[in-house]
């Protein structure tokens, strides 16, 4: 069998009237830089067996690390796959390829090998890593239409931990594969990285190696075939052996520094929330003029601020730059999150008559904060406003809010939302940057004639301008349909409508 060296380096790949050409591909170390797969099995372990099948994965990578160099890499891999995968639900394997891999995915990707292989009119893809994992991401965002990887064991809805029949896919197999998929055809181009990638790279009419050397920076997010507007997923960041150890060892710490945080926040007068949290290691940046209380005495209705949301701790922010409580309204957030708040609550129906009574309501007794987006977006995107809001007063002050963790993301879309708050305050040093604009003028208001969707999409544009953020249409239901399968609806009691909305 010829060395992998013997193949001409990717570089050399003419990627120029490829459109009627198949191209072949390797994943770890060929359309990723990265050529270990441990993060990915890592973000698997955590999201959906938590921080004790992370330390279990973690114990047992140097085992698959030996196995790997010493026995085979069929054999180290198998040792991840039984570690990550045993006795998980197969539909949280797939949730999470859906909603969390791709967004790390598609941060690793190498750009000579993605100038070829999207060239090519047909993509393949095989891969050692088990299919489940990685089918989503090949499939919706790099356009391929096929993928060939290892096929897990499943009973009765789970994981047995254990692979099928022809194994792990490497070195032979692949080839087998390949001919399975493609009999007498030979594809047009094969990309590999490794020496177990020749045989399969050997039956295509041209071969070309991916080599770990020189150090390339990832494919920029404007060059995907669409961009990554919605992600899911607690860690922030990609969790190699070093990280992953990181997170382990800070979890316990971070929760209870995280009780601390979340105590000092509600059980503390607001106006001096800003110094306990700075304390604490809590940064926020305060930014723009906040406009003054309004007397209650003067009858005037109070400002509605409208704010971009980034997390459920939006309005609590908010209340911490100006110093003084703001109530809000939130579609239905968890009742720990209620409790915890230190700020009023008030629970969004639905339903557009009872809605707007309620806010106009609550304006007549002071200021009010919003989140017209309706759900959270991570990236620098804002969904589309409700329109709403701009229907019910003149008094509008849009306000920019901008959030940094380093560690844990503080929302979900697939998990417990009680969690959020926690998940956010246990970041060793989480930041919010609250920036307000300036009061709605009055001829951009209704009193003036325009449109409520008019304000609310100019409100859009002015906090995506201060932010650099793109405007988008997308709302919660296509959030939550990207993530979660769903519309975004949960009933939580049968007393309450059934169009309750999981917010915020």
């Amino acid at each position: 069998m010829a060395a992998i060296t013997a193949f001409p380096t990717v570089d050399k790949c003419e990627s120029i009237g490829r459109e009627k050409h198949t191209a072949v591909a390797d994943m770890d170390g060929t359309l990723l830089r990265g050529r270990s797969s441990f993060p990915y099995f890592a973000l698997v372990a955590f999201e959906v067996g938590g921080v004790l099948r992370l330390l279990f994965l973690l114990l047992a990578s140097p085992i698959a690390g030996i196995l790997y160099y010493i026995v085979s890499e069929s054999a180290g891999i198998q040792v991840l796959i039984f570690t990550t995968f045993a006795g998980m639900k197969v539909s949280d394997i797939e949730s999470v390829a859906r909603a969390v891999l791709p967004k790390f995915y598609a941060g690793d990707l190498h750009p000579e090998s993605w100038r070829v292989f999207s060239s090519c009119g047909k993509r393949c893809v095989l891969t050692a890593n088990p299919r489940i994992m990685v089918e989503a991401f090949l499939k919706d965002f790099l356009g391929a239409d096929l993928v060939v990887g290892t096929e897990i064991a499943i009973y009765k809805g789970r994981a047995t931990g254990f692979v099928c029949k022809p194994g792990v896919l490497v070195g032979k197999k692949k080839a087998d594969g390949l001919l399975k998929a493609f009999g007498d055809e030979k594809p047009e181009i094969g990309l590999g990285d490794r020496n177990t990638d020749v045989p399969f790279m050997a039956m295509c009419k041209e071969g070309y190696v991916v080599l770990p050397k020189p150090e390339v920076r990832a494919v920029t997010s404007d060059k995907l075939p669409k961009p990554i507007i919605f992600h899911d997923g607690r860690l922030v960041a990609k969790p190699t052996p070093l990280m992953a150890l990181l997170i382990i060892l800070w979890t316990p710490i971070g929760f209870l520094l995280a009780c601390l945080r979340i105590a000092a926040g509600s059980l503390l007068p607001m106006p001096i929330v800003y110094y306990a949290f700075w304390a604490l290691g809590v940064r926020v940046t305060i930014k723009g003029n906040p406009p003054p209380p309004v007397k209650k005495s003067s009858g005037k209705s109070g400002v509605l601020f409208v704010c971009s949301h980034r997390s459920l701790l939006d309005p609590v922010f908010l209340s911490t730059a100006l110093g003084r409580p703001i109530p809000a309204v939130t579609y239905s957030v968890s009742r720990l999150s209620e409790i915890i708040s230190p700020i009023k609550t008030v629970r969004l129906s639905r339903d557009r008559a009872t809605d707007a009574s309620m806010i106009k309501k609550l304006l007549q007794k002071g200021d009010l904060a919003i989140c017209p987006e309706g759900t959270t977006c991570r990236e620098p995107f804002l969904l589309r406003f409700s329109a709403l809001f701009a229907e019910l007063t003149d008094e509008l002050v849009p306000v920019a809010m901008v959030n940094r963790m380093s560690m844990f993301h503080g929302t979900t879309a697939r998990g417990w939302k009680g969690m959020d708050p926690f998940y956010f305050f246990m970041n060793p040093s989480p930041a919010y940057e609250v920036t307000f604009l300036n009061k709605l003028p009055t001829e951009l208001t209704s009193s003036s004639g325009k449109t409520s969707h008019e304000i609310a999409n100019y409100i859009q544009r002015v906090i995506a301008a201060t932010l650099s953020y793109e405007c988008t249409s997308f709302t919660r239901r296509d959030k939550y349909r990207a993530l979660a399968g769903n519309d975004g609806t949960v009933p939580e009691k049968p007393s309450l409508p059934s169009d309750k909305v999981m917010g915020c």
